[in-house]
């Protein structure tokens, strides 16, 4: 059984910077392309930011420039820094793994913006 599992989240202030992890137990996880989503309260969950096996990456326009997706030495953990962060970006950040047929989610971590 494979488990993801973020951290990072928390209350900033906009303008502010946060920096989410996503510890992966999965075997092969360097196989697997992996996401970053999010869902803001009352909304359906979007799509943020992508990292292919191969280390391509790709962003939502809402994003791009301010989050980076990057994979950690270990191969077996995944970062989203985030920064010059709006009110708009609140809401709950889910990590998920993707390879072939298998997907894998997290239980999301809360990041909470004011203005």
């Amino acid at each position: 059984q494979a488990h993801l599992v973020e951290s990072g989240g928390g209350l900033v202030q906009a303008g502010g910077t946060l920096r989410l992890s996503c510890a992966a137990s999965v075997i092969n996880f360097n196989l697997y392309d992996i996401d970053w989503y999010r869902q803001a309260p009352g909304k359906q969950r979007e799509w943020v930011a992508t990292i292919t096996s191969g280390g391509s990456t790709n962003y939502a326009n809402s994003v791009k420039g301010r989050f980076t997706i990057s994979r950690g030495n270990a191969k077996s953990t995944l970062y989203l820094q985030m920064n010059s962060l709006i009110p708009e970006d609140t809401g709950v950040y889910y990590c998920h793994a993707g390879y072939r047929t298998l997907s894998y989610w997290g239980q999301g971590t809360q990041v909470t913006v004011s203005a």
